[in-house]
């Protein structure tokens, strides 16, 4: 079977206050295209559908062109909803489109309930597993302590336990959002940790012959068979290598493996670029990047005229700029920003309690109580987000 494996579109997402509908419009027809010219028997989507809970009109008829021309195209599509997503929005209607080949799996009670699709060796299950938000399904996996690892592992205990009483030859396929070791973040997601711990470990899949991960932004392989996909667009500077691709996975008849990387259409390249402003305009060797979109970092040591509109005069798709000025970590001039880079909330909560008691950080107690406070905050702003 011919699995093409794609995830984190965020449809009505802009870069940098661009709009990237047009580009998004572009790798869709792409993807629509790649199914029909490469054979495709199934179009998997690992969540993140949309970037905000409650999309722009544009980004909702955009998905709804893309299902169309998917189901014209008579390709059965199995997708989950990510953390971006409203869970309960994009199910709406999913027994309908049910009925023309597209399997929208988002309420979490269902993980266990697979899409069933056949070949000629037979049948595979897809299994979608929604973005589990630990805080908010504890109660349906009856875990005692909520945590990626701990949520993700009930529900595939279920998913473990409904392929164990299939036919011995069912081939299998998860379809996950989550943050996995081994994976490589960048800018562009949204922090999922809980309890200081986001990821969990490959392992938690063991048992089933393809896994199709989405939240990560970067196309990675962390086994043979557990693999990101990555966002089909760039939505960050720290995206400037990535390669954007799709997997397309063929499934033997005995779960054997073979996948190749798809390129997505590119609308502009990125390139980030260092230096006081001078070097930068005057660099030949910059040339290569003079159409690209731009992230300017700007080390002069005091910040000069209008950087932007002469920055623009050579580069003008330039979209970031950056001041770095090239001071050492102590210099009393040096930024905010700059002392605080790096440091988790947690890190900055514990040296502000230090720093008002005049040298004496928190204890283990008022360690958790500053723990659970953010952690109250973050789950508390994702239960809004997502509640119709």
């Amino acid at each position: 079977m011919r699995i093409l494996h794609t995830s984190d579109w965020h449809l009505g997402r802009s870069f940098h206050r661009v709009s990237m509908l047009d580009a998004q419009a572009a790798f869709l027809d792409h993807l629509v295209a790649t199914a029909r010219d490469r054979e495709v028997d199934a179009v998997v989507v690992a969540g993140d559908v949309y970037d905000r809970a409650v999309p722009p009109l544009s980004a909702v008829e955009l998905f709804d062109r893309a299902l169309h021309r998917l189901a014209d195209s008579g390709v059965p599509t199995v997708m989950i909803s990510g953390n971006h997503d409203s869970a309960r929005r994009l199910g709406v209607l999913s027994g309908l489109v049910e009925r023309a080949g597209i399997h929208l799996r988002t309420d979490p009670a269902g993980c266990a309930t697979p899409v069933l699709l056949t070949d000629a060796h037979g049948d595979v299950a897809f299994y979608g597993l929604p973005y589990l938000e630990p805080a908010l399904v504890r109660d349906e996996f009856k875990v005692v302590k909520a945590g990626h690892e701990t949520v993700l592992g009930a529900a595939m205990e279920r998913v473990r336990a409904d392929l164990a009483g299939r036919d011995a030859g069912t081939r299998s396929v998860v379809l996950a959002h989550a943050f996995v070791t081994g994976g490589t973040p960048s800018d562009s997601e949204r922090d999922i940790t809980v309890g200081g711990v986001a990821s969990v470990p490959s392992g938690v899949f063991d048992g089933v012959h393809y896994v199709a991960l989405g939240h990560l932004h970067g196309a990675q392989t962390l086994t043979e068979r557990v693999r990101y996909a990555g966002s089909p667009l760039a939505y960050s500077f720290s995206e400037t290598t990535h390669r954007k691709t799709m997997w397309l996975v063929e499934l033997g008849p005995e779960g054997e493996i073979e996948a190749e990387r798809i390129d997505c259409p590119v609308p502009r390249a990125l390139a980030r670029i260092r230096g006081t402003l001078d070097e930068l305009l005057d660099d030949p060797g910059l040339l290569r990047h003079e159409e690209s979109w731009i992230e300017a970092t700007l080390t002069d040591p005091v910040r000069p005229a209008e950087p932007m509109a002469r920055l623009a005069e050579r580069f003008p798709y330039t979209l970031s700029l950056v001041f770095d000025p090239e001071r050492g970590d102590d210099d009393p001039r040096s930024s905010y920003a700059q002392r605080l880079a790096g440091r988790t909330d947690q890190q900055i909560a514990e040296d502000f309690v230090a720093h008002v008691r005049g040298g004496s950080g928190p204890d283990e107690v008022e360690r958790a109580v500053l723990r659970g406070a953010f952690e109250d905050v973050r789950v508390d702003a994702t239960a809004r987000e997502v509640t119709p």
